[in-house]
């Protein structure tokens, strides 16, 4: 069963970005996103396969910029304030060096004012394909290099790049970090 997110309308309560940032402190127990029109979604937990997968990614990307000390890896619990205002939060994430080093020690402590370079969605059998492809084409309108969307279900990687078509691909064995993430390849075995 497909369960879509709690999304809440607050036209007329209009969070700052200050109150966003003390919801999400005060209640570490849900996942907060922000849309850019100012509705807050409410994401429910994933289960245990799901989360375990998207540990695996973090830890490749992980061990991947370890060895090259090309930028900043982000796990699924970091919100990124996007240009269009929306606040969102990748599976798993990657910024330049000097990108992330350009930020001010408070903007990198809150909810960094930046779209990551690289970002990596891992679709849960609970969640609305269409609502992650949305996502997807915000990432890419914020400025981000390169998604992937990793979809378990239908056993497709859909890789964003900007100005391009969404390529897919059917049961791909291997994704590249192309010329962006270079050296950077990704088995896909233990998420299709």
């Amino acid at each position: 069963m497909i369960m879509s997110p709690l999304t809440l309308n607050l036209d007329t309560v209009h969070l700052t970005d200050e109150q966003f940032y003390k919801i999400c402190q005060n209640n570490r127990e849900f996942k907060f996103e922000r849309t850019a029109s100012g509705e807050l979604i409410i994401m429910s937990p994933v289960g245990g396969e799901s989360g375990n997968r998207e540990a695996d990614l973090i830890i490749d990307l992980g061990i991947w910029n370890r060895q090259t000390r090309l930028g900043y890896t982000f796990s699924s619990s970091t919100i990124f304030k996007l240009p269009n205002g929306a606040d969102r939060s990748p599976d798993a994430a990657w910024i330049r060096r000097e990108r992330w080093e350009a930020l001010t020690p408070e903007q990198r402590r809150k909810f960094p004012p930046i779209a990551p370079d690289f970002v990596i969605e891992l679709r849960s059998a609970t969640e609305d394909l269409e609502m992650l492809r949305s996502k997807m084409q915000e990432y890419m309108d914020a400025g981000v290099q390169l998604a992937w969307l990793i979809n378990p279900q239908q056993q497709q990687v859909e890789i964003y790049r900007p100005g391009q078509d969404v390529e897919v691909r059917n049961l791909p064995t291997e994704l590249s970090g192309e010329d962006l993430l270079p050296r950077f390849s990704l088995s896909l075995s233990p998420y299709l």
